[in-house]
């Protein structure tokens, strides 16, 4: 199991994890870190347990909009998607419509170039 030593506010926390997570979990460390600070410069230093909570629900309403968002983008991709099956339909159903109205004329071509030909020989 890894280790990993996290500066908060200016304590060291040992943390463990996952062997080669340490990278990542230095990371959100430093994030998690970033948060606090910010939120010491706004209110003053009112205790590392008020500032850590504050900071957690800090980053619970970043997740919360974040998974909105992607719920949000989710929808439209999936009303796209929608859309672009509709509209392949509509496709085919032209491309079928266009190639029955070639084959009627195509066969009307002949038909007319048969009369010509049979006018021809007479």
């Amino acid at each position: 199991m890894g280790k990993v030593s996290i500066n908060v506010n200016g304590r060291a926390f040992a943390v463990g994890c996952e062997d080669g997570e340490e990278s990542a979990v230095a990371e959100l460390g430093e994030q998690f870190n970033a948060h606090v600070c910010e939120l010491a410069e706004q209110v003053g230093q009112i205790g590392d347990l008020r500032l850590f909570l504050m900071a957690a629900l800090v980053l619970a309403d970043e997740l919360r909009e974040a998974k909105r968002t992607c719920a949000g983008f989710e929808a439209q991709m999936t009303d796209s998607q929608s859309a672009n099956a509709e509209g392949a339909r509509k496709n085919n159903a032209l491309a079928q419509s266009a190639a029955h109205a070639l084959n009627e004329a195509a066969g009307r071509i002949e038909k007319l170039a048969n009369q010509l030909d049979n006018d021809e020989s007479a």
